[in-house]
């Protein structure tokens, strides 16, 4: 009888049911006593094991580096290699699965997705549980309810009202269909309708509508699927289905807003966006970019791809509202910008503002004044909290002349306090948004020309990478905190120390893009990081917005999403999130060593 291992920890859950019998007829159970050495440095690896009592060191020499319990899995990189590059000791009386090496390898030559258990690096990993999930979220998008799609609110007329009448309400409510009422019954005509009554059927403009409406409506109510939309659309030939609550009609639902939400189709939220005829259209589009974040998700897409898509959103949004609140002196004499993870492009939900204003020149006081609250309110209107720190327009601080601007520059590096540090980072990541972006290239030349050679300012700048320690332990245990619930910083941890060492590096050699990927792609490409680290760093960074977004999509509205309960992810993500984390410790010590900072 073969011994029979956990197959619903990881890898192992992701094994067919053939692949299971096959393995487990390769397994068998071994005993070793305390000291008694499991796996030598240098030696073949013939097994995979598996802890089933007991605990077994992990040494590099004679230093402690690992300690495998019940159901962790060792080693599957030297089984890959061929022979081990540490050793493995048993740390007291010990059971262990153990599989032989020529069964796993030919399961993981098959089956990638338990391959990826096996892989050496964290990119290689994520690029093979892409697929998994993708096909997770498809499903659950598919299981998705009609009422959370986008549906046009009901309008209705009555049947006797002309077809002039029926032209003016679809272009007042700027839809293109409205419900019809003839007695008892309840009809729905469209825009085209109206257009091929009077243009091909040379119907008068003051004939009643209910000559050209569909009495023969289809509908679904809020709860159905929809899969179910689709399916009602296909068999009665219909580009949009009425949406009933009980007996009343509540909306229309068209065949483009069903494809938007499986296809998380942000063209059409810009388009709203481009069209907008004022501030109140601008808050309908502005509603529905975070919609766009979660059918993106559902649908698998990367999470560095939607913080492109929503950061490409957001700046219409700005430039847009920039338009309809600035005089077009001011636009023609300044430049809006924004600032923090927005300018960088990776914001995802929506969080608080940060943006500001340069100047060409001083302009009127009251005409600044006017766009600094009327900016700030519309986007408080539109979700957009104000900022905490208040680096936003409506701070004087952050809406002023160029000029005023550079002359900080040159105190906020001779006076390198905690404030000036920050203002730094901010204004080195700002973006621009709308007017004349030239203002913000030459501020940021400035800013780089003025901290060019300055060591020791650097080494201060790059010193707040020690703000927060790496929540993983000497030997890769995840450290959660009691008092956020046994969760861990992901922000504080990960993120933070990933983006301003590479913040400290990229404004050291002066670069000019601003998003923290791009920054490393460069740093990579100039060899100031060597190439694959540089690979490896900006795939931790992925995965801890990755694992970000996720947590905020899950939790209430406006939530962080920062912190993460490690005991509710699966073995693989608490898997790549130790090896994530790896990579934020090397980082930090090549920041450490880098800008010398033992000096401090």
């Amino acid at each position: 009888m073969p011994a029979v291992f956990d197959v619903s920890q990881s890898p192992f859950d992701r094994l067919e049911a053939t692949e299971i019998e096959f393995l487990q007829d390769a397994t068998d159970i071994e005993y070793y006593a305390p000291g008694a050495t499991v796996l030598a440095a240098g030696q073949a690896t013939e097994f995979l094991c598996i802890v089933l009592k007991g605990a077994v060191e992990e040494r590099d020499g004679e230093e402690l580096v690992s300690i495998f319990g019940p159901r962790d899995v060792f080693d599957s990189r030297s089984l890959v290699q061929g022979a081990a590059t540490r050793s493995f000791v048993a740390r007291e009386e010990t059971l262990l699965y153990q599989i032989a090496r020529d069964a796993v390898l030919k399961i993981v030559s098959k089956n990638d997705r338990f391959g990826a258990f096996f892989y050496l690096d964290i990119s290689r990993k994520l690029s093979e549980m892409a697929h998994e999930e993708e096909e997770a979220r498809f499903g659950s998008l598919m299981r998705s309810h009609v009422r959370d799609l986008f549906v046009h609110p009901a309008h209705f007329i009555n049947s006797s009202d002309t077809i002039e009448t029926a032209g003016h309400k679809m272009r007042d409510i700027n839809s293109n269909a409205l419900f019809v009422r003839d007695g008892e019954r309840v009809g729905v005509i469209t825009g085209m309708n109206l257009s091929k009554a009077v243009v091909l059927n040379r119907m008068s403009i003051d004939d009643p509508v209910r000559t050209v409406t569909h009495f023969d409506i289809v509908s679904l109510s809020p709860d159905d699927f929809v899969f179910s939309a689709l399916l009602m659309m296909t068999k009665h030939n219909k580009r949009r289905v009425a949406v009933k609550d009980g007996d009343k009609f509540v909306g229309i639902v068209e065949d483009i807003d069903v494809l938007s939400f499986l296809a998380g189709n942000s063209q059409l939220v810009a388009g709203r966006i481009d069209r907008a005829a004022g501030i109140a259209d601008l808050s309908a589009a502005a509603n529905d970019i975070e919609a766009q974040v979660r059918r993106l998700r559902r649908q698998g897409v990367k999470a560095d791809v939607i913080a492109e898509i929503v950061s490409d959103l957001n700046r219409r949004l700005f430039a847009r509202t920039f338009e309809f609140t600035a005089h077009p002196d001011l636009r023609e004499r300044s430049c809006l910008i924004v600032m923090g993870s927005e300018g960088r492009g990776e914001q995802t939900m929506r969080t608080d503002q940060d943006n500001g204003l340069i100047l060409s020149e001083p302009v009127p006081e009251p005409m600044l004044n006017e766009f600094r609250e009327s900016f700030t309110a519309a986007l408080e209107s539109f979700g957009f909290p104000p900022c905490p720190g208040n680096v936003m327009v409506r701070n004087p601080f952050w809406s002023r002349p160029l000029s005023e601007f550079v002359a900080d520059f040159r105190s906020w590096v001779a006076l390198p306090t905690p404030d000036a540090h920050m203002n730094v980072a901010i204004f080195y990541d700002a973006d621009a948004v709308a007017g004349r972006s030239e203002l913000l290239t030459e501020a940021k030349t400035a800013l780089i020309n003025t901290v060019r050679g300055e060591r020791a300012y650097l080494a201060h700048f790059a010193r707040a990478i020690d703000a927060f320690p790496t929540p993983i332990g000497f030997f890769r245990n995840l450290i959660t905190s009691e008092g956020a619930g046994d969760a861990l910083d992901l922000k504080k941890g990960g993120v933070f120390p990933i983006v301003h060492g590479v913040r400290s590096l990229a404004l050291e050699h002066g670069l000019m893009e601003t998003g923290t990927d791009q920054r490393i792609l460069r740093l990579g490409e100039t060899n100031v990081l060597k190439p694959e680290f540089a690979r490896e760093l900006s795939q931790a960074f992925r995965y801890f917005t990755s694992l970000r977004l996720d947590s905020q999509i899950t939790q209430t509205p406006g939530a962080s999403g920062t912190l993460t309960k490690p005991a509710e992810l699966s073995s693989m993500d608490r898997e790549l999130l130790r090896d994530a984390f790896g990579v934020v410790k090397q980082f930090r010590d090549i920041i450490r060593r880098h800008f010398n900072l033992a000096m401090f």
